[in-house]
């Protein structure tokens, strides 16, 4: 079997024990919720160790930073992502894309400690953020994200449904956004969804089996964490324009 240039950046990545979680398309394809992606997007943990250890991955990968902002921790460390260009021969054209901070998602040990651990090419190991957490990261303003939130949820209640666990019954009950689907997590799991009403009015209306209303209450849910986002991005977007603007400057002086 040949190894792809996804599966080389990844273990390259590794082979530098950098501290990181797969987040994004690739992690999307491996909890079931199919989605071609060339980009490979990592969470970092933004100390000074790790970052070096990431700085000789990159130096392996030949890659290069692409746009703004620079490759720094204090930029991590406000929210950006870093985006590189990976230029080595067997892996040229792959993007590589790096964040440490992101809105409405835990700081990352706490992510390192939920993370999933999947065997890759050759036996290889690469840890993965957790279900739960990728689709908490993917509540964004962008309109792709959302039916990608609904993918993820349904393949894992899909794949098991009659496997519940507290932990799988709390996430559909908090999580699905098919109306249908979530009226028959909470007939299955009434005690539990009485339980977290309170905490979600599509639960109240999954319980009347008020299907408009669901639909109503879940995009009023998606209308509130699109506002959040775009709330959060408005500054980080700011220091990018600044920083743009810079690199125009520098760029036409030279």
């Amino acid at each position: 079997m040949i190894q792809t240039p996804i599966h080389k950046v990844l273990s390259t990545i590794r082979k530098h024990d950098v501290r990181s979680l797969l987040m994004g398309g690739q992690a999307c394809i491996f909890y079931g919720a199919a989605e071609f992606s060339r980009d490979t997007d990592l969470a970092i943990l933004a100390d000074a160790a790790n970052l070096e250890r990431l700085r000789a991955a990159l130096g392996d990968l030949e890659a290069e930073v692409i746009a703004v902002p620079p490759f720094a921790g204090e930029y991590l460390e406000r929210g950006h992502s870093v985006h590189f260009a990976c230029r080595r021969p067997d892996v040229k054209r792959m993007r590589l894309d790096v964040m440490s901070k992101m809105r409405g998602v835990d700081a990352f040990p706490l992510l390192w400690e939920r993370r999933t651990t999947a065997t890759l090419f050759g036996g290889e190991m690469m840890e993965i953020v957790s279900l739960p957490d990728l689709v908490a990261a993917k509540k964004t303003q962008r309109d792709k994200d959302w039916p990608m939130v609904r993918r993820l949820v349904e393949a894992n209640y899909f794949g098991f449904r009659d496997e519940p666990t507290p932990e799988r019954i709390a996430f559909w009950l908090m999580e699905l956004r098919t109306p249908e689907l979530l009226v028959e997590a909470v007939v299955q799991h009434s005690a539990e969804a009485e339980e977290r009403a309170a905490l979600r009015p599509a639960l109240l209306a999954a319980e009347k089996r008020a299907l408009d209303e669901i639909e109503w209450e879940l995009k009023a849910e998606e209308e509130r964490e699109r506002t959040l986002d775009r709330a959060y991005w408005a500054p980080l977007r700011e220091e990018l324009e600044r920083l743009r603007h810079a690199h125009r400057r520098v760029s036409s002086r030279s």
